[in-house]
């Protein structure tokens, strides 16, 4: 299958103001963020990925000492979501959470700078027919996929086949925001501000795709609360069903977990049938228990540091205590 490159980049169907460069960008307080991109530039590219890989792994586990709170946050989440593990396991997952943590940061730089034809060296594909298929019908798909540290690769992955939209939160500081722009754009996706609803809608009417992660705590805004693992009342977007509602999309999960050198990118099969129309509180338990599924393939490589369980139901306190 002949694939895409990036002057196949589609042209922009929404109204997104990408970061620019200026001059301002150089100002000494943001030569830490260039040199340390800099550096994981060269990094990624000299050396061999084994040795990226027990780099990244041993920086994560030293972090553990370092970032304590986040510790307590991923025992608190698996404790959470698993209260019949033992104590022995759960230690365990947040260990190998943390390592992964680690090496995230390199395998975000990997997918931001490495060439297509080394990145395939590592990547299985499974199915990805299903995502050009529809494509090839004219029908807007969403692409599900859940906060896996490996994230930005697993949307590389996405753009090696046929480049499509991703759903954008700016980073406080501008220089990060510039290369992050640029990390995920240059290989032909396009970004659509994460405020913007509208310009999604437009994206999916159109046929496109829409790279979506609808699994962690986004406040209770826009949300309802319905069962994730053993909580019974999690915070979970609105977002998928009002897309489903709206555009009539499909609606394919996405995972690329690591299984010793190589990552599986799988494409799941069309799930939109199963959301119930005009059900706000359903399609979020369909979804759910999507979310579910994808995180069980890579328990160790989902993102349990962030505090998935911030935001309650009553809205009276500051949701389960992490403390």
């Amino acid at each position: 299958m002949a694939e895409k490159q990036p002057s196949d980049k589609p042209e922009s169907l929404v109204n997104f103001i990408p970061p620019k460069f200026s001059f301002s960008l150089l100002h000494p307080k943001y030569w830490g963020v260039w040199l340390g991109f800099g550096i994981l530039a060269v990094l990624v590219n000299i050396l061999p990925y084994r040795l990226l890989f027990w780099t990244g792994r041993g920086l994560g586990f030293l972090a553990m000492f370092v970032a304590k709170k986040r510790v307590h946050i991923a025992r608190r989440n698996l404790e959470l979501c698993f209260p019949d593990i033992s104590g022995t396991r759960r230690d365990f997952i947040v260990k190998e959470n943390f390592k992964n943590t680690g090496f995230a940061l390199f395998e975000s730089a990997i997918a931001w700078f490495w060439p297509d034809w080394r990145l395939k060296r590592i990547v299985s594909y499974h199915h990805v027919d299903r995502l050009t298929t529809l494509e090839d019908q004219g029908r807007g798909t969403l692409i599900c996929g859940v906060h896996a540290l490996n994230v930005e690769l697993t949307a590389r992955c996405c753009a090696l086949f046929s480049p499509g939209y991703g759903v954008y939160r700016p980073h406080s500081n501008p220089a990060y925001d510039f290369i992050q722009h640029w990390g995920r754009t240059h290989f032909g996706n396009i970004m659509v501000d994460r405020k913007d609803l509208k310009g999604m809608l437009k994206v999916l009417r159109k046929g496109k795709k829409l790279f979506y992660l609808p699994d962690h705590d986004y406040g209770q805004k826009n949300s309802v609360f319905v069962p994730l693992f053993a909580i019974d009342e999690a915070c979970t977007t609105m977002g998928t069903g009002v897309l489903v509602d709206a555009s009539k999309c499909a609606v394919l999960p996405v995972s690329c977990f690591r299984t010793g050198g190589r990552y599986d990118f799988r494409i799941e099969q069309d799930i939109s049938h199963k959301f119930p129309r005009r059900d706000p509180e359903g399609a979020a338990r369909v979804m759910n228990k999507v979310v579910e599924d994808l995180i069980l393939r890579g328990g160790d490589q989902w993102m349990w540091v962030h505090k998935r369980f911030k935001s309650m139901p009553d809205g009276k306190n500051k949701g389960i205590r992490y403390k």
